[in-house]
C-alpha cells in the first residue's frame, strides 16, 4: 500500500502488472472471471457425481479359466490306468444254469447241483423245495410236509373219513405217500404198497423215487426221505438219512 496515495498494490489478472486500487475499486473483469472458474468448478464436481445419490453398480471384473498345460511326458509323471470292465456277455437276459452252478459252486465250494436240486430240512422237521425243483416237485413237497407229523395209522389216507378221498387225520406209510403224489396230480386216488410197487416207471428218477413192497412204501424227494418209519426217530416222515432198499422194487412218477 502506497503512502502517499493510500491506496493498496494488487496483481490484477487482466493487465499483469500490480495495480494500484482498493477492492472496491478492482477491475470488474476481475470478479467475473473469478465467479467464472467457482462456477465451472462447482458443476465438474457435481457432474462427477460428488454429493449426488445416484449409486451406480461396479461390475465384476471378466476373466477367463486360467489355462493349465497338460503334462510333460518326460517329467516321469505316473498315469493312472483305468480300471478293468469283464467283459459282458454277448447274450442278454437271465443267466443260465451254466453261469449260475459255477457261481454257487465258487460261493459254496461244492457241487452246484447239490445246492440247486437238494431239499433242506428245517429244525421243525420239514423240507424245503430246492431253487431248481420242478413246480411238481414243489407240490409234492409242500403237500408231504402238511402230513409230516401226523400220527401214524394203518389204513390212514385211504378215504377212511367219510366224503374225504386223501384228506385224513392220521396215515399209514402208502396213504402218505400217495397224499403227496396227489398234490402233484400224479395219482387219482390212494394207493397201497403193492400198488406203488407197479406205479409209474421202473428205475430211479431224477427227483422222485419211490420204493414198494408189498409191506411198506417209501419215497425220497430231492434227496430226502419221506418214510412213516421215520417218525420214531424225530416225529417227522422227513429224514435226512438213507436206508437199506433191498426187497424193494423202485420206481419213480414219469418225467420226475
Amino acid at each position: 500500500m502506497s503512502a502517499a496515495s493510500g491506496a493498496m498494490a494488487v496483481c490484477c489478472p487482466e493487465h499483469g502488472r500490480p495495480t494500484p486500487c482498493k477492492f472496491v475499486r478492482c477491475s470488474h473483469t476481475c470478479l467475473v472471471r473469478g465467479r467464472a472458474i467457482l462456477v465451472i468448478a462447482i458443476a465438474c464436481l457435481t457432474g462427477a457425481g460428488c454429493g449426488s445419490d445416484d449409486v451406480r453398480e461396479i461390475h465384476a471384473w471378466r476373466s477367463d479359466a486360467p489355462y493349465i498345460p497338460p503334462p510333460d511326458p518326460g517329467t516321469g509323471t505316473t498315469r493312472v490306468a483305468a480300471p478293468e470292465v469283464a467283459p459282458s456277455s454277448s447274450r442278454e437276459g437271465a443267466p443260465s444254469d451254466a453261469e449260475v452252478a459255477r457261481e454257487l459252486e465258487q460261493a459254496y465250494g461244492t457241487k452246484a447241483s447239490r445246492v440247486v436240486d437238494s431239499a433242506g430240512l428245517t429244525t421243525g422237521g420239514l423240507a424245503t423245495v430246492p431253487p431248481a425243483a420242478p413246480s411238481k416237485v414243489g407240490f409234492i413237497i409242500n403237500a408231504a410236509n402238511q402230513v409230516a407229523r401226523k400220527p401214524y395209522v394203518y389204513g390212514g389216507g385211504h378215504g377212511r373219513l367219510a366224503g374225504e378221498t386223501f384228506v385224513d387225520s392220521a396215515y399209514d406209510c402208502s396213504g402218505s405217500v400217495s397224499f403227496a403224489l396227489a398234490a402233484a396230480g400224479l395219482v387219482d386216488s390212494p394207493m397201497d404198497s403193492t400198488a406203488l410197487a407197479r406205479y409209474g416207471r421202473p428205475g430211479r428218477g431224477k427227483w422222485v423215487t419211490i420204493y414198494a413192497n408189498a409191506g411198506h412204501a417209501f419215497m425220497t424227494v430231492a434227496g430226502l426221505r419221506f418214510d412213516t418209519s421215520g417218525r420214531a426217530r424225530g416225529g417227522s416222515r422227513w429224514q435226512a438219512r438213507s436206508r437199506p432198499v433191498a426187497g424193494f422194487t423202485v420206481r419213480h412218477p414219469p418225467g420226475l
